[in-house]
């Protein structure tokens, strides 16, 4: 990233001007070339937090526009490939306890998507991203107001859920640039056999006219 930093020192202040990209997703890599039109479906909850599936295919679709390496379109007809996916898991592992509660809990995620060529069918690329993001309990069960406290607690699990899908949306942004960089989202061309044309294939070539008429008497002797 070109970072030019100019330092004028006039009268009592300073002037700093900064010029170049300023951060993406992908380690501060710019996508070269025309963005790939992408349509990308609903991903499939395959979890039991309801509703998870909206959000996290909203985050997805964010991290891709912001990595600029995809443009995102809203039918299949006007995209070049078709992402599918799905979350596949979402689990809730205690990290850290005491003698009546858990303190502390992490949420780690799941997101599976694979990318196709829309007229081929062909799969271009396969990816999967893995996200955890931690949060702390503040109540128990059997506390007094237990049962404010534990929606508070379902709260903070809530937007550790989506931290983690935020995480690895931009996981999954990160190698859809990384394969386009391999030249795996190329157009696919139908490359025509030149049709060569033997000497018994005389049929095969273009009759010519011509204007001269030939007489149809023999010569005279």
């Amino acid at each position: 990233m070109a970072l030019l930093i100019l330092l004028n020192v006039a009268g009592c202040g300073y002037r700093f001007t900064v010029a170049g990209p300023g951060p993406v997703i992908g380690g501060g890599r710019v996508a070269e070339g025309p963005p790939v039109r992408l349509a990308v479906h609903t991903l499939k909850n395959n979890t039991f937090e309801p509703n998870l599936e909206f959000k996290y295919t909203r985050y997805l679709l964010q991290a891709l526009q912001s990595s600029g390496s995809a443009t995102v379109v809203k039918d299949d007809l006007s995209a070049d490939f078709i992402l599918d996916g799905a979350i596949v898991s979402v689990s809730l592992p205690s990290v850290a306890f005491s003698q009546v509660q858990t303190q502390e809990s992490r949420v780690s995620v799941k997101v599976a998507v694979t990318v196709r060529h829309r007229k081929s069918g062909k799969i271009r690329w396969t990816g999967s991203s893995e996200n955890s993001a931690e949060f702390f309990v503040g109540a128990s069960p059997n506390a007094s107001g237990g049962a404010s406290g534990l929606q508070f607690n379902r709260v903070l699990q809530d937007r550790a859920v989506e931290q983690a899908g935020q995480g690895a949306a931009e996981g999954l942004a990160d190698g859809f640039l990384s394969a386009r960089d391999q030249g795996k989202f190329g157009v696919e061309t139908i490359q025509e056999s030149p049709v060569s044309i033997s000497g018994s294939d005389e049929s095969l070539l273009p009759t010519r006219h011509s204007n001269t008429v030939e007489s149809s008497h023999a010569p005279g002797k």
